[in-house]
C-alpha cells in the first residue's frame, strides 16, 4: 500500500518541489514528514506549498538582481597575470589556475570572487590572451579576458 504525499522541496530520486508522488507509509512518516520535504495531500499543504513557492521566487530574483548589479561593476574586465616561462619564450613553469586570478580581479574591481565562479579554458600553460567567464549564478555570466605575460627577469 502506497501514500500519496506532496513534496514541499525537491527529492533526489523522488521528484520537484510541487509533485504529488506515491511513496511507502513508512517512509513518508519517518523521513519526509519529519524532516519537511514533504506532507500529505490536502488543501492546506497546497496553500504551504503556493506560499513556499512565492518566496523562493521572491528569493530568486532578489539573487538574480544582485548578479545582474556585480555584473556591470565586472565588464570590460581585464587581468593580466605575469609568470616564468621557459627558454622558449612562450611555455610557462606550471600554469595559471582560476586561484592566481582572484587577487587581480579584487584589486581591479573590489570584488571577492570564489574559485569555482571562475570558467577557465582547460590550463593556461603558455604566453597570449585568453577568453574566461565568471559565473554569478542565476544565469548570469560576464566574460573577461586573461593576458599572461612573461615575467622580467632580474639580470645577474
Amino acid at each position: 500500500m502506497q501514500t500519496e504525499v506532496m513534496l514541499m522541496a525537491d527529492v533526489k530520486l523522488l521528484g520537484k518541489a510541487g509533485e504529488i508522488v506515491k511513496v511507502a507509509p513508512g517512509y513518508a512518516r519517518n523521513k519526509l514528514f519529519p524532516q519537511g520535504l514533504a506532507a500529505p495531500v490536502t488543501e492546506a499543504s497546497r496553500r504551504r506549498l503556493a506560499k513556499l513557492e512565492a518566496q523562493r521566487a521572491a528569493e530568486r530574483a532578489a539573487r538574480k538582481a544582485g548578479a545582474e548589479a556585480l555584473a556591470t561593476k565586472l565588464t570590460g574586465l581585464s587581468v593580466t597575470v605575469s609568470a616564468q616561462v621557459k627558454e622558449d619564450g612562450k611555455s610557462l613553469y606550471g600554469s595559471v589556475k582560476a586561484a592566481d586570478l582572484l587577487a587581480p580581479i579584487e584589486a581591479d574591481r573590489g570584488v571577492k570572487l570564489e574559485r569555482s565562479q571562475l570558467d577557465l579554458p582547460d590550463h593556461l600553460r603558455e604566453v597570449g590572451q585568453y577568453d574566461a567567464k565568471i559565473d554569478l549564478g542565476e544565469g548570469v555570466a560576464v566574460p573577461f579576458k586573461v593576458w599572461i605575460v612573461a615575467e622580467n627577469k632580474p639580470e645577474a
